[in-house]
């Protein structure tokens, strides 16, 4: 695993500089296919809007499949739609077609969504090493260190044999969605979007690798290719680097 760890001044500014590095990343890809797996949170919320705005004549969109890490069980019209979300700010102000978007049906049955969704994943994502390969998978860093919807209390999805995998939020029991561990650290890159001082003890545990950080799911995301954090200066100020 190679380690980056990419330190911007605002949340904004750390969303512009991962949108660089995207556009980069989109056109280092051989091949007519960048699979992307989209999080949910405020910092993308901010690079959607930026790569709606800013950099929709840079990126190549007609090449990138859009996938989903993660979903909560709701409409998409809910507003903790992470879909919803994605397509009020970006996919309603692009071109795409149909087959470009893979989301995950909220409103589905969770079982049945979560085994249609991973036969659509291995259908279309290339195999690598019997997983399926993403290009790059976003992720975000919860309070409690959970990412994607794998949390401390269900680390069973971390080890799982399967694509997907169903979790409950453990204050609300929210039903979600969620890409297992073993997908996530098949990626060839990973890059976690993480801003404020408040998110700086879990990271610099995780970073540090302390006898705390095994709590946190987030802790085991060390895949194949590499990994990067996006974080801001408050973040980076908190931890010294």
């Amino acid at each position: 695993m190679d380690l980056y760890i990419h330190t911007s001044e605002t949340p904004e500014d750390l969303a512009d500089a991962f949108a660089l590095k995207l556009i980069d990343w989109i056109n280092e890809t051989s091949g007519d296919a960048f699979h992307l797996a989209l999080s949910g949170g405020k910092t993308p919320t901010l690079l959607f809007s930026l790569l709606a705005g800013k950099f929709q004549k840079e990126i190549p969109w007609q090449k990138i499949h859009f996938w989903w890490g993660d979903e909560r069980m709701v409409p998409i019209d809910d507003p903790e739609s992470n879909f919803g979300v994605v397509n009020e700010l970006l996919f309603s102000k692009i071109m795409l077609s149909n087959n470009q978007v893979h989301r995950i049906k909220g409103e589905a049955n969770p079982i049945e969504e979560a085994k249609r969704y991973g036969i659509e994943i291995q259908s279309l994502v290339p195999i690598n090493n019997d997983w399926p390969e993403f290009d790059l998978i976003m992720l975000g860093l919860g309070d409690d260190g959970h990412t994607a919807s794998i949390f401390p209390d269900q680390m069973q999805l971390m080890e799982s044999d399967e694509v997907t995998g169903i979790a409950f939020h453990p204050i609300t029991g929210q039903s979600r969605i969620t890409l297992t561990g073993k997908v996530l650290n098949n990626a060839k890159r990973v890059a976690f979007l993480v801003s404020g001082a408040s998110k700086g003890r879990i990271f610099d545990e995780i970073i540090h690798s302390t006898i705390h950080s095994s709590v946190y799911p987030a802790s085991y995301i060390r895949p194949e290719g590499e990994l990067h954090w996006f974080i801001d200066k408050d973040l980076a100020m908190k931890n010294r680097l």
